[in-house]
């Protein structure tokens, strides 16, 4: 995979929330995709909806240098007894998720047939597989997808997962995609800062060492700079701390040739629950007003 400096992007803001279908203008995502270009070539997109359109026509018409790793957006196919938040789901609303489903795998394929310049590389989920998801597919259907979408584009095809599954449950999807995609958080798992790039590092080798065939990326991976202790400690989460883990994390990732999208450009306030706090909220390199964190100012300028 060629190399490049690349960042995952929600050009959400304050007000704006996808469940509302309150999306960024094309003004306001072309500000900030001029803000990125100044140190990323290579963007990570979650959806083939109204906001990842915009996008890729502001990259088109705006002659910007990005290549997209554009993504399906899936639902949950199966009931998951195992994510702590809940993810039983009657079997109208698993039928009602399986047509979604089919029909963004189609905008995915629609998309990046329609801006091949644009998109690099698509990804049929995000984090679909692992234990604790509230949008469990089987690996049988992730398989089917992405014979689809291969059938149907020319750009390598992959799949998002935290780093666990792919260690013991996703042998047939590998045989089928043409990269690995994995994503590690030592801070979502109780890792000091200290400990925190060994840490990725066993994450990320863990995958590679038993797929020695195939390449891997790793499309998140990142620290929040606030928490109101929902799965991170407040003490562990902080622009400094931030700053420490992106310095260590690029180091070794721009040594070793690893493409690594980061996690991610801009504070998201629409995500997670009411509280301010709130650690989803809380991973951009750039506040919500799109402001600079310490990150930038050490690590980018």
């Amino acid at each position: 995979m060629e190399y490049r400096n690349a960042i995952c992007y929600s050009g959400y803001r304050e007000g704006q929330n996808p469940r509302e279908g309150i999306y960024p203008t094309y003004q306001e995502i072309k500000e900030d995709l001029l803000i990125l270009s100044h140190n990323w070539s290579a963007l990570r997109l979650y959806d083939c909806g109204t906001h990842a359109r915009l996008v890729l026509d502001v990259i088109r018409d705006e002659g910007l240098d990005f290549k997209v790793m554009l993504g399906a957006d899936v639902a949950a196919e199966m009931n998951n007894p195992n994510c702590p938040w809940g993810a039983q789901f009657s079997e109208e609303t698993l039928e009602k998720n399986r047509q979604h489903n089919k029909e963004e795998i189609d905008r995915l394929i629609e998309l990046a047939n329609a801006y091949p310049e644009v998109v690099g590389y698509v990804s049929v989920g995000n984090e679909a597989s692992v234990e604790w998801t509230d949008h469990l597919i089987s690996v049988e259907k992730l398989v089917e997808h992405v014979q689809k979408v291969k059938n149907s584009i020319s750009q390598p095809v992959t799949f998002c997962e935290n780093y666990v599954p792919w260690t013991y449950k996703l042998d047939a999807l590998v045989e089928v995609i043409d990269f690995i995609s994995l994503h590690t958080y030592p801070v979502w798992e109780y890792k000091t800062i200290d400990d925190a790039l060994e840490y990725t590092k066993q994450n990320y080798y863990a995958v590679a060492d038993r797929y020695p065939n195939k390449p891997v990326v790793i499309t998140e991976a990142g620290w929040a700079t606030a928490s109101n202790g929902r799965g991170i400690e407040a003490w562990n989460a902080s622009e400094e701390l931030q700053a420490a883990y992106y310095d260590q994390l690029l180091q070794w990732t721009r040594d070793e040739k690893i493409l690594t999208f980061v996690f991610e450009a801009f504070d998201e306030p629409w995500k997670g629950d009411n509280h301010p706090e709130e650690p989803e909220k809380h991973w951009g390199l750039f506040k919500v007003d799109r402001t600079p964190k310490l990150v930038m100012q050490s690590l980018y300028g």
